[in-house]
């Protein structure tokens, strides 16, 4: 009988730790493949990625507030639209009314995409003023990045929005690396382990 004990007893540690070390683990959903961990080149890989995300290019449409951001120093937008339910603005003032599906020519007009928008108003994923840290944090956390999974995230580089950030139009400074080498450090980033700087996790 005690043999039995002893034996129930491993086996119930051996799953609470499992448990914890599963839960405790940014990239251990188990909706998602199996990654080689590297906490230093995971780490290392997110210096690039969060380089691109605090840039104009991406703050300005996931600003702390409301009113989205504009310009190269990130200063509310002129005509202070509002973020709206789901992102696109509210009443008359939509984000599609000026931001058409491409990009108007000339010095500082609207970028476009058929899909402009802000993040909705119960996810807004906010990236002005966070830390590495915070944003690492954030990003892979299901209840703060639209419910994606890794693998979903690691696509996410090259959605249509994000890659607008590259092709914003003339008096607009793109992000300080190229799509191609943001893509390499997020996936990077990623399938390392999506560590988060200054963090054991």
């Amino acid at each position: 009988m005690k043999k039995y004990i002893i034996v129930l007893a491993a086996i119930v540690s051996f799953v609470a730790l499992l448990s914890f070390s599963l839960k405790d683990h940014p990239v251990s959903d188990a909706n998602d493949e199996f990654f080689q961990k590297d906490s230093i080149a995971s780490v290392m890989a997110f210096k690039d990625v969060y380089k691109v995300l605090i840039s104009p290019r991406c703050v300005n449409c996931h600003p702390s507030g409301d009113v989205p951001l504009q310009g190269d120093d990130s200063h509310l937008h002129s005509m202070l639209p509002q973020r709206g339910k789901d992102g696109k603005g509210i009443n008359a003032m939509k984000c599609g009314n000026c931001h058409q599906a491409t990009s108007m020519e000339g010095l500082n007009q609207p970028p476009g995409h058929p899909d402009w928008h802000l993040p909705p108003a119960d996810m807004k994923m906010v990236f002005e003023g966070k830390t590495a840290e915070q944003l690492a944090k954030q990003l892979v956390n299901p209840k703060t990045n639209g419910g994606k999974t890794m693998k979903q995230l690691i696509e996410h580089a090259d959605d249509g929005l994000v890659k607008i950030g590259w092709n914003m139009g003339e008096g607009r400074t793109a992000p300080p690396i190229s799509h191609a080498e943001f893509k390499k450090a997020w996936i990077t980033w990623i399938e390392k382990g999506a560590y988060a700087p200054g963090s054991n996790k």
